[in-house]
């Protein structure tokens, strides 16, 4: 795939300020010729969601499938994948909990609750609260029957995410254990289907600023400033959320289980970390983090050429973090409450629909659309949040690099590697 200059985000965060102004002015009467501005801006933001949700299904699947072959295909991937796709679990669920429970204890979304019935009714609220919050022996047998769909391709159409997700992790599985020549073909197919799902996904984020702009005057013409508030605390939220995560329990995790110093991990790693938040991409900061890890870190060749990569594919921590929340936020939004049987479904739901998250400035809009979708709520209520969820995408940017950093070092350590970090002065890259 060709490298891509990556753009600034200037353009995103103007139109973000140009719609809260223009947005809060033009309120939901103000028009031309006969037509509102709000019917604009909420025709336009219905196709930039349309034209995000037109790539979930070949995208996810695309990118799963691919990712889970490449993965069984490595000849070294026995012991060190296992202890690697481990401490990924590990520490993609505890992000996720940080999340879940931050977002629990501040609820930033209840200050929009009463203020955004245009987007779904009041009738449709209580059913789907209801829905959502059936008993849990119900939710959880509801989640098997969805998992394993009695038929594939009524599952793609209908976007049954679950479904779709436990077939292209199978389907990834069992091209490990055909005849070469066949798993070739069928690589070369999903693979060329993840490069252009990936390409459509770059000429969408070209008119990102467009549809940013109408869904977030959208809401702001809605409910004029009395957003601000909410989104804040949201941004603070995740902020927060992020924070905890990557100063408090990934530096334990180095303290008490690889046994080395975390302040090194951030001093060897400084470099990647710096072009992740300026690229707002993990895909960009591959090389750099790569050499990092090897160079100033002192993590073998073998280690990093396997976790590094496969992190940036499968291990956005950061970013399974924040959709989490984001989903959530929405829930809040709309005043519906979720059980806590329910939020633990939740947790194992985001886990899943995680591992198919693009790693490009804002590929998360994608997945937190999924998870709306899993939860039965509108697919607009992104716009709640995407005032702030380009800034937000640098830091979650960063958070996923350093977990994966983090990652090649737990492995390392496991195998018995020595001299992990324990340069005093560490080489410019």
């Amino acid at each position: 795939m060709k490298h891509r200059k990556k753009k600034k985000p200037w353009a995103v965060l103007i139109a973000i300020l140009l719609a809260i102004v223009i947005g809060t002015l033009s309120g939901k009467e103000r028009g031309l010729f006969g037509v509102s501005f709000y019917s604009m801006y909420d025709l336009i933001g219905k196709l930039f969601i349309n034209s995000l949700t037109l790539i979930i299904v070949p995208l996810v699947s695309s990118s799963i499938i691919t990712g889970i072959a490449r993965i069984g295909s490595e000849g070294e991937f026995g012991r060190i994948g296992i202890k690697t796709f481990i401490f990924y679990f590990v520490t993609k669920i505890i992000a996720i909990i940080i999340g879940v429970a931050v977002i629990n204890l501040f609820h930033p979304g209840t200050a929009n609750v009463g203020n955004i019935t245009e987007l779904i009714s009041t009738e449709k609220l209580a059913s789907l609260g209801q829905h959502l919050n059936q008993d849990g022996k119900g939710a959880f047998v509801a989640m098997i029957l969805d998992l394993i769909p009695p038929n594939v391709l009524d599952a793609f159409a209908k976007g049954n995410m679950l479904g779709l997700i436990f077939f292209s992790f199978i389907f990834g599985y069992a091209l490990t254990h055909i005849s070469t020549k066949a798993a070739e073909s069928h690589m070369n197919f999903w693979n060329g289907i993840f490069e252009a799902m990936i390409n459509i996904t770059h000429y969408i984020m070209k008119v990102l600023p467009l549809g940013v702009f109408c869904l977030v005057a959208k809401v702001f013409a809605e409910t004029g400033l009395k957003s601000l508030a909410s989104v804040g605390m949201f941004f603070v939220t995740v902020l927060l959320a992020l924070a905890i995560f990557v100063f408090v329990a990934l530096p334990l995790l180095l303290k008490f289980v690889s046994k080395v110093n975390p302040w090194n991990q951030f001093r060897a790693m400084a470099p990647a970390l710096i072009t992740a938040f300026s690229t707002s991409s993990s895909s960009a900061a591959l090389p750099i983090t790569m050499e990092c890890m090897e160079k100033r870190a002192g993590v073998s060749n073998r280690i990093c050429s396997l976790v590094i990569p496969l992190g940036v594919s499968v291990n956005l921590t950061g970013s399974a973090l924040y959709e989490g929340m984001a989903a959530l936020y929405v829930a809040q939004s709309f005043g519906v409450d979720l059980s806590i049987g329910t939020q633990f479904l939740f947790i194992f739901m985001t886990l899943l629909t995680s591992i198919g998250i693009a790693s490009i400035p804002s590929g998360s809009l994608v997945i937190i659309l999924v998870l709306l979708r899993v939860l039965g709520l509108p697919a607009e209520g992104v716009g709640l949040f995407l005032a702030v969820d380009r800034i937000l995408d640098m830091f979650r940017s960063t958070t996923n690099i350093f977990a994966d950093g983090c990652c090649a070092v737990f492995v390392a350590r496991s195998e018995g590697e020595k001299d992990i970090l324990t340069k005093k002065e560490f080489e410019p890259i």
